[in-house]
């Protein structure tokens, strides 16, 4: 059990499961949260901010991307056209969230009406530079498996990004308010557990200035 008090898997756990598990391949989806304003981070947007010579939102969109989910999404709000330019040319649909100024959860909402056809949905902040593609597949592979529906990675046993919910939760998903994410859901749900990924960048964001010169 970890510190949050959900089960805790690791890679072995995950493939034991797989072996006994359904061998349907679900359809995943992949929703980067990119619509925030940034307001610790100062006066420049800290998803357009550099990182070994790109933005960093294309670092968390090209680990999506690179996850070879069915298909990736990115949800824009504040300086749309900058994000939307910085992710241009990647395998990835931008859409608008309107009611960004509301909060993380409206694009929560934004991201599942986007994907409402996928089995499940790996949201990861667009704030999250350094997370490995491998990691979204490990959390795949343990839905797949039956692990759980509701699914966040971890390191060191402690709860990180990215979360995967399966379908079963994407009308709560659509319920949220607030500034809160899709963590509620997490941590409210009967069938929710942590992945033990060995992925550092799982916890490792981008809020302010401070934090972009330790990931350089």
């Amino acid at each position: 059990m970890s510190e949050s008090g959900l089960p805790l898997y690791d890679r072995e756990d995950v493939r034991a499961a797989l072996e006994t598990g359904s061998a349907a391949t679900p359809r995943v989806a992949g929703v980067v949260l990119a619509g925030g304003r940034s307001s610790r981070f100062g006066d420049e947007n800290k998803l357009l901010a550099s990182l070994d010579g790109e933005p960093v939102v294309r670092h968390a969109a090209s680990t999506l991307v690179d996850a070879d989910l069915a298909d990736t999404v990115v949800v824009l709000g504040h300086e749309a056209a900058a994000v939307r330019s910085a992710v241009t040319d990647l395998d990835a649909r931008c859409v608008m969230n309107s009611a960004y100024e509301r909060g993380m959860s409206t694009s929560v909402v934004r991201g599942v009406r986007a994907v409402a056809n996928a089995d499940a949905v790996v949201f990861l902040p667009g704030d999250m530079p350094l997370v490995a593609s491998d990691t979204v597949g490990l959390l795949v592979s343990g839905y797949r498996a039956g692990i759980g529906t509701a699914l966040a990675a971890a390191h060191d046993g402690r709860r990180g990004n990215p979360v995967l919910f399966g379908h079963t939760h994407f009308e709560d998903l659509r319920s949220l308010d607030g500034d809160t994410g899709g963590l509620p859901v997490l941590l409210d749900g009967t069938d929710s557990a942590l992945v033990e990924t060995g992925d550092p960048g799982t916890r490792r964001d981008v809020d302010t200035g401070a934090d972009l010169d330790r990931l350089r």
